[in-house]
């Protein structure tokens, strides 16, 4: 969804198929997403969506879902992770969280939320009922709507000794 500097939608993104709107079975909803943002469901596409897609909102990094991909038995390099991650949010499927300038995590929820980012634990967790957070949007520059607004509200636990 894209927004002006009012907070109201002015466009929409192209309908990515939900969870909700697919058969249950994760192999065959993974190809139906893939072919309906026009994506061809390579065996690897495949096996890397199930791993992503399978179980519900998450929030991986490329070295995470390599990781999984790797105990999973998956024959996949770390590019092709790298690659697969970036074609599956260049078509709306996933969305990139940029935490550090050395870290993205990529969000399996599309839709337009926040996250907190818990420090020293490297955990990126939606923030519940955050629709609106940022209250006052600067003007945008003429010929520019605003595509996104990522707000990422970083977390430390409190030191227990004090």
């Amino acid at each position: 969804m894209v927004f002006s500097s009012a907070i109201e939608p002015v466009g929409e993104m192209p309908p990515i198929p939900r969870r909700y709107e697919l058969n249950g079975c994760p192999w065959h909803d993974v190809k139906t997403m893939l072919r309906d943002v026009g994506l061809r469901p390579t065996r690897q596409r495949m096996a890397l969506g199930w791993i992503l897609f399978a179980k519900g909102d998450r929030h991986l990094t490329a070295e995470m879902l390599y990781e999984e991909a790797t105990k999973a038995k998956v024959p996949v390099s770390l590019a092709t992770v790298y690659n697969t991650l970036h074609q599956f949010t260049e078509a709306g499927l996933l969305r990139q969280v940029a935490v550090d300038g050395s870290k993205t995590y990529f969000d399996t929820n599309t839709s337009a939320h926040h996250h907190f980012f818990v420090e020293g634990e490297n955990a990126l967790v939606d923030i519940p009922g955050a629709e609106v957070i940022v209250g006052k949007m600067p003007a945008v520059p003429t010929g520019y709507d605003i595509a996104r607004i990522d707000v990422v509200v970083r977390l430390r636990r409190k030191d227990a000794r004090k």
